[in-house]
């Protein structure tokens, strides 16, 4: 009996380990599939491998894409996420020939209505990422019930599924998209063209391009849209006027940290004419040589400077009843 004891307890640990090895070995029938799929890393799935595949104990993850690419389903959202998803497995094949772990299903309902019956599944796609049930890596808590991949949140990129997989598994799948010549050549050719274009016709843009009074055009319009609150606007997206609580509207709001839209435009055109009066006293008027018309554009152009500074001095004091400057109030 002192003989039998030892052998008994091999036989024991033997019992143990059996069950273990052959789980560590499952995923070596998943590999071949792998390496024969026509997919290039995609396992085609029937009922009984969606089974086989996704049944604990798993010491693997399996990703399994259920869908419906027969046209007379018309799921367009399945052709569209069909090649990233391809895509996904190819980039995981082609750094890991063994699968490691990571293994990329693809169950179509055409060949598996009764598994789609079975888990009460009516659209597609879906996809369904099982972790491992044993091992390191193991997930107690999705053992029956897998991860699911939200479409309507994430979209269909395969950078979105990847990003997925490596927060559910120990896992990290690259994308590797291929260099796409088309797109290159298409850039390629527009910029060819252009500068074809731009080279046969910089005789005819040149002056345009040198000519100082665009710029100072572009220039001062830049300089009127950013000094009257044009960026603020855009920034803080402020009403373009209020109703005043009396049946009319309000177009000044008080405060200077406060401005509305028809107020900026106000402003605007407003330094617009101050502008254009100060550039024509100081270039237009000394030019010209009739000293009475002379004397006439001196006194219109300062009019104009006196009504329009008049007038911001008042929208001011409108903004802000603590406004110390002032001039005599013409409007």
């Amino acid at each position: 009996m002192r003989f039998l004891a030892p052998i008994v307890g091999l036989l024991s640990l033997a019992s143990t380990l059996v069950p273990t090895v052959l789980a560590d070995a499952k995923p070596l029938k998943f590999t071949a599939l792998t390496a024969g799929s026509k997919l290039k890393g995609i396992v085609k799935l029937n009922d009984t491998l969606y089974t086989e595949l996704t049944a604990a104990p798993r010491n693997y993850s399996a990703v399994v894409l259920l869908t419906a690419l027969d046209q007379r389903f018309n799921c367009l959202l399945c052709q569209e996420f069909q090649p990233e998803y391809e895509l996904l497995a190819k980039s995981w094949i082609a750094r890991h020939r063994s699968s490691d772990g990571l293994f990329f299903g693809e169950l179509d309902f055409a060949n598996a209505k009764a598994t789609f019956q079975k888990l009460q599944l009516t659209t597609a796609p879906i996809l369904y990422l099982f972790p491992p049930t044993i091992g390191d890596n193991l997930d107690a808590a999705h053992i029956e019930t897998p991860y699911q991949f939200d479409f309507t949140q994430h979209g269909v990129p395969a950078e979105a599924v990847a990003h997925f997989i490596s927060q559910h598994s120990p896992h990290t799948p690259p994308v590797t998209r291929p260099f796409d010549y088309v797109k290159f050549g298409s850039v390629a050719g527009l910029l060819l063209v252009a500068i074809t274009i731009a080279s046969i016709a910089f005789s005819i843009i040149k002056p345009i391009i040198y000519s100082r009074n665009l710029w100072a055009a572009i220039s001062l319009i830049a300089v009127l849209l950013f000094t009257s609150g044009h960026m603020f606007n855009h920034i803080r997206h402020v009403p373009y006027v209020v109703n005043d609580g009396r049946g009319g509207v309000s177009y000044i709001a008080s405060g200077f940290s406060n401005q509305f839209g028809l107020e900026t435009q106000i402003v605007a055109i407003v330094y617009a004419i101050l502008a254009f009066a100060t550039i024509s006293l100081a270039m237009k008027t000394p030019r010209i040589e009739d000293p009475t018309r002379q004397k006439a554009a001196i006194l219109i152009w300062n009019a104009v400077l006196l009504v329009g500074f008049s007038f911001l001095m008042s929208l001011f004091k409108q903004k802000n009843g603590s406004y110390p400057f002032f001039l005599p109030p013409l409007f």
